[in-house]
């Protein structure tokens, strides 16, 4: 592969960001502009970008990689991951819009803490803040780190020079053009993956003889069960990986950076169509990653590292040339993934704790301040913090997921919680991911990680909701 051309697509890559950045910047009027683009976005953008978000780099190396090593089990998966789209753009979306365009929210945190006053208000917004920039900081620090040193190793770079280059890139273009560059940018990359997850697949299934000869291939010499649904282990074991895998899509439910394209959409007919476009590219990314993965075990059969299945195919499979864009774009996406984070973090920092409120002449300023803030400090935890340690706060999608679904979920579904129990089922939601994650077995498939810690915090906002006449006398006020 030809590091040049690597080179030279990534340089126009970044000059593509950087345009879009100086583009977007001429929509940016106010903090509601910066953070949520104007509540404009139409259906392209927003289902594309949506499901760059919540996908981006991950399924081309994080998911082929996992259907390499598990094989067809691996799959029961893709239920979870696209019952989180239908849910999120059918059920979440109209009442998460609605409520957006009429109370005038900016961030998920204002919809978490509405209906909620006093302390309890505080509590509930402190909290939520508190737990989005903790777990974002690291997750765009692990993110940084990862592609680092991805740079590093195709370009003979110090992983610290790869990640200050990377993270000024999207600095720039993220301080201009705030959530509509994001959104565009994350467009782009979007479609970028939505080609590559058809090409690449096609050329490895016909390289490996075909679905016939993938399936022969991997009879002979895969692990027992690899082409079995259950894995070929015991009915509860594999119940308990099966449930913990579909389970992966809870963390959908509470993530700020996806439901602000929820949020930011500018109509319902808008928000239908960018479902489809959505839910389209889910089905076409994940089946074709799974493909590749599957012919990939066929072709190479003992994989140093599974995640590397991806670069090894187009290494093998393409043209020096094309594989260089490719491997170009992929390098990119890792490493454009947190714009979207970033803003999310900022707009817990400027938005939801009042830094804004305190210059309201200058909030578009001081908004990018805060962004920039955030994303030097990522920079500093990526080149301080040992790597070992990104891997233990990668808890962060389900973490956030069992602190926030649950209540978005109640709402959604016309349950007003007491304030005091939407704070108590944020902090249980996450406390518990953190232990199973951190301190107890999760079991099989990490269900105890992305399942149990929803039971009690479910309970506790379905349980403990507000009286309706309570509700109506706060209303007629």
């Amino acid at each position: 592969m030809d590091s040049t051309i690597v080179l030279l697509t990534l340089i126009a890559y970044k000059a593509l960001l950087i345009g879009i950045g100086i583009w977007a910047s001429r929509r940016n009027k106010s903090e509601s502009d910066y953070f949520l683009g104007g509540r404009a976005l139409g259906p392209w953008v927003a289902g594309l970008s949506y499901a760059a978000s919540t996908s981006s780099a991950w399924v081309l190396l994080g998911f082929s990689g996992f259907v390499y090593v598990s094989g067809v089990s691996a799959l029961w998966m893709l239920p979870g991951t696209w019952l989180g789209y239908v849910l999120v753009w059918l059920w979440f979306g109209p009442r998460l819009r609605a409520e957006t365009v009429e109370e005038n929210h900016v961030t998920l945190t204002d919809f978490l803490a509405a209906r909620s006053g006093g302390s309890w208000r505080r509590a509930i917004v402190w909290t939520a803040s508190a737990l989005i920039v903790f777990c974002f900081i690291f997750y765009i620090a692990a993110q940084f780190q990862a592609a680092g040193a991805a740079f590093a190793a195709a370009f003979d770079m110090r992983v610290a020079e790869s990640v200050m280059i990377g993270a000024a890139i999207i600095l720039i273009y993220v301080f201009l053009g705030g959530f509509w560059a994001a959104s565009v940018t994350d467009t782009v990359q979007a479609g970028i993956m939505w080609l590559i997850a058809i090409f690449l697949p096609v050329v490895a299934v016909i390289a490996a003889g075909g679905p016939a000869g993938i399936i022969q291939t991997l009879q002979a010499t895969a692990p027992e069960g690899y082409l079995a649904w259950d894995g070929g282990q015991p009915f509860f074991l594999f119940a308990g990986f099966a449930l913990g895998i579909f389970s992966v899509g809870l963390g959908t439910y509470g993530q700020p950076q996806l439901l602000n394209r929820l949020m930011a959409v500018k109509d319902e007919k808008s928000r239908i169509r960018g479902f489809i476009i959505a839910i389209s590219w889910g089905v076409i990314v994940f089946l074709g990653m799974a493909a590749l993965a599957l012919a990939g075990r066929a072709l190479v059969a003992d994989l140093g590292n599974a995640e590397n299945i991806f670069y090894r195919m187009t290494a093998d499979l393409l043209p020096a040339a094309l594989a260089g864009v490719v491997v170009a774009a992929v390098l990119s996406a890792v490493m454009s993934t947190v714009d979207s984070i970033l803003l999310a973090a900022a707009g817990a920092v400027a938005h939801d704790l009042g830094v804004t409120k305190r210059w309201p002449q200058r909030e578009l300023l001081v908004s990018r301040l805060v962004m920039s803030a955030i994303c030097v400090l990522a920079v500093i935890i990526t080149l301080s913090v040992p790597a070992t340690i990104f891997g233990r706060v990668l808890f962060a999608w389900s973490a956030l997921g069992a602190a926030f679904g649950p209540i978005v979920a109640a709402r959604v579904a016309g349950v007003e919680p007491r304030a005091w129990a939407v704070w108590l089922s944020m902090t249980v939601g996450f406390t518990l991911t953190v232990l199973f994650s951190q301190v107890f077995d999760s079991g099989p498939g990490q269900v105890g990680e992305r399942l149990l810690p929803w039971l009690p915090a479910l309970a506790i906002v379905f349980l403990f909701r507000q009286p309706r006449g309570e509700l109506a006398a706060r209303h007629s006020h």
